[in-house]
């Protein structure tokens, strides 16, 4: 059911929706009109939490905006409760909202409060520019953060969510997670252990023209890469007594890595060498220095670098053949070692994820928004949807549109927000009081 990128076949959303468009009922109907009659509201709602900078480490805006979005949930009838973390992760914490309704199905609805823009950046935090707006975190994620809270409202003013059985997580460190993540994630993982279907509201994308959405990410984790050579005067350079030095090591593993390891759905990133005789990182600021001379032959290098893959089964076969460059044909007078850490672990494709895409699609086919499709794993980062995909059914894409997302230009399309809203609270509705099709 899947090539080899990972992507699912769209076969089976013809197979379970039929060549026919449902017609939405009158529930629904009233759903779609109550998500029209609140654009405008929900734009005054967005920017209102835009004006706040909640980058990740000012955890005093990330609290703001959590209380401003508490308020709106509080206002729907959610028992919300703030969870703190540790004062040694130094992080703001999460804002988690409960409904008890009937016996039904049980939904999880995944935002994030911070953003990449912290209290020193220049970018303007509100800037409307006609049919968009440029801002910080506008579209990643505070606008999906609205969508959420958007169609939840209009579920309860047709009366569709008082029988609804629905978390919400709202995270205040998806861009620079907490560590470690064990703690940071722990009560997301518990949610979503008793969730039937994760819907998460990261930023909606277009491939080629067409909405999509997206039921597999890949990890994303990282490596260090550390060589060691034998200092000595650059005349011996290549002879036996003095060896290679610790960088054309380190250009020889690179170069073994891009030749060797290279396969669909992999990607595996040096971002940072130096090297020399003697090297040092500060991992507070991210910034490396390095003392050596052209004419000493480097004792010392190291390369950070990331490490992404769909499946656990792809990140093992990957560190295997990277530890056995490191470790075998060193260049003479060398030795090298290499550390590897996973963030945020592979959601691979599922065919139960392809259902639960499949009912999203017809969900906005049948308002007249037209079909989703699956977006290539490897067109997009990692988000906190993976880490409850081992428990439960997730989508992730369900929030707003823009170009530019993590860049001083990050802009949201307006229109975006309500065709958002009304395809998620469709889908909220038929996950939770509709039988499956």
């Amino acid at each position: 059911m899947f090539n080899k990128n990972g992507l699912a076949l769209f076969s089976l959303v013809a197979a379970l929706c039929g060549t026919a468009q449902a017609q939405l009922s009158d529930t629904e109907q009233k759903i779609v009109a109550a998500v029209q009659q609140r654009s405008p509201a929900a734009l005054l709602l967005l920017e209102k939490a835009v004006r706040i900078n909640s980058g990740t480490l000012n955890p005093q805006g990330v609290r703001a905006v959590g209380e401003l979005f508490r308020a709106e949930l509080d206002e729907l009838g959610f028992q919300t409760r703030w969870i703190d973390m540790p004062p040694a992760m130094k992080r703001a914490g999460h804002l988690v909202a409960s409904h008890e309704g009937g016996a039904g199905k049980r939904v999880l609805l995944l935002g994030h409060l911070d953003t990449v823009f912290e209290k020193t950046s220049t970018v303007p935090l509100w800037e409307r520019r006609g049919d968009r707006v440029r801002g910080q975190g506008v579209n990643d994620m505070k606008g999906g953060d609205v969508i959420l809270i958007e169609a939840l409202r209009a579920l309860k003013s047709v009366g569709a969510l008082d029988p609804a059985n629905v978390d919400v997580m709202l995270t205040g460190d998806e861009e620079r997670a907490g560590k470690p993540l064990q703690v940071a994630r722990a009560d997301m993982v518990a949610l979503a252990k008793r969730a039937d279907y994760a819907l998460s509201f990261e930023g909606s994308n277009k491939h080629q023209g067409v909405d999509t959405a997206s039921i597999a990410r890949r990890s994303s984790g990282g490596w260090v890469l550390r060589v060691k050579g034998k200092p000595a005067h650059s005349m011996g350079v290549f002879s036996n007594a003095s060896g290679y030095g610790a960088i054309y090591e380190t250009a020889r593993i690179l170069n073994a890595f891009r030749e060797q390891v290279i396969e669909p759905s992999l990607t595996f990133n040096p971002g940072l060498v130096y090297g020399g005789t003697d090297v040092s990182y500060a991992e507070d600021t991210a910034t490396a220095s390095a003392f050596g001379k052209s004419n000493v032959i480097a004792r010392d290098a190291e390369v950070l670098g990331d490490l992404r893959y769909l499946s656990p089964e792809q990140g093992e076969r990957a560190r295997q053949k990277m530890l056995g460059i490191v470790s075998n044909g060193n260049l003479p007078g060398t030795s090298a070692s290499i550390r590897f850490t996973e963030n945020y672990p592979p959601m691979p494709p599922t065919e139960a994820g392809q259902q639960l895409a499949a009912r999203y699609s017809q969900a906005s086919q049948d308002a007249g928004l037209g079909r989703i499709e699956l977006l290539d794993p490897g067109l997009r980062g990692a988000g906190d949807v993976q880490f409850v995909a081992p428990y439960t059914v997730g989508i992730d894409g369900l929030g707003a549109q823009g170009r530019g997302a993590h860049t001083d230009e990050e802009d949201l399309e307006i229109a975006s927000i309500e065709r958002g809203t009304i395809r998620a609270a469709l889908l909220i509705y038929r996950l939770t009081l509709l039988p499956a099709p």
